[in-house]
């Protein structure tokens, strides 16, 4: 099942935005709106949810950021005595941006991405059982960027650029496309910062598959 790595960029007590961690990354290229970027493993907490491109990211916002805001399970080691009667306690978790959607056969993928401080094992267990927590390996995206609404006109439009580009600079796609949005709700249409990114193959593997290729034609 595909997925997407994301997170939120909001401040709910001050209904602001506010400085969060983003997604880091190397930039191998860059042209025009375009880029070519290395994302190291990273972890994110997502959910399924099912709608059109524009619903989806809302209704899967609560329930992701009910995770984060301390509905979990800590796991906290808990010493060995007799008897242990201990209840485990909550965890909130810092934001991060940015978030973004992912289509599957049964509707949306949306996940945080969590913060880089976090292993898979030191995360707190989701009470939800709606909310799972995955690694995500490291890998090489192609990327656009552009402002203005979420509409899936707009999306649509960029995705066929992104995908042109991609064809024209030899690259293979890997996976599905990732939505990537930065800014929350009440951010006005011209400031948004919007992303679609598409996992690709790099150069050192279509190196590899040559060399291996033709190592396997020769006797």
């Amino acid at each position: 099942k595909s997925i997407i790595a994301l997170s939120l960029l909001t401040c709910f007590a001050g209904g602001c935005a506010t400085t969060v961690e983003e997604a880091k990354y190397k930039l191998i290229s860059k042209t025009e709106i375009f880029e070519l970027r290395d994302y190291p493993p990273h972890i994110v907490a997502e959910t399924e949810v099912d709608g059109t491109l524009e619903d989806a990211g809302n209704k899967a916002f609560n329930r992701l950021f009910d995770y984060i805001s301390g509905k979990n399970r800590s796991r906290d080691k808990i010493a060995m005595t007799a008897p242990v009667s201990q209840e485990p306690s909550s965890e909130k978790i810092a934001m991060t941006a940015p978030v973004g959607q992912q289509r599957t056969e049964g509707g949306w993928v949306v996940s945080f991405m969590m913060p880089m401080s976090y292993t898979l094992d030191a995360l707190p267990v989701p009470e939800d059982p709606d909310v799972r927590l995955r690694q995500i390996p490291a890998r090489r995206m192609a990327s656009v960027r552009y402002s203005g609404t979420w509409s899936e006109k707009r999306y649509l439009r960029y995705l066929q650029e992104l995908e042109s580009w991609i064809e024209k600079n030899g690259f293979r796609i890997l996976g599905e496309p990732v939505w990537a949005r930065y800014n929350p709700p009440f951010t006005p249409w011209f400031l948004r910062r919007n992303e679609i990114l598409i996992p690709v193959d790099s150069e050192e593997k279509r190196e590899n598959d040559s060399i291996n290729g033709g190592n396997a034609a020769q006797p």
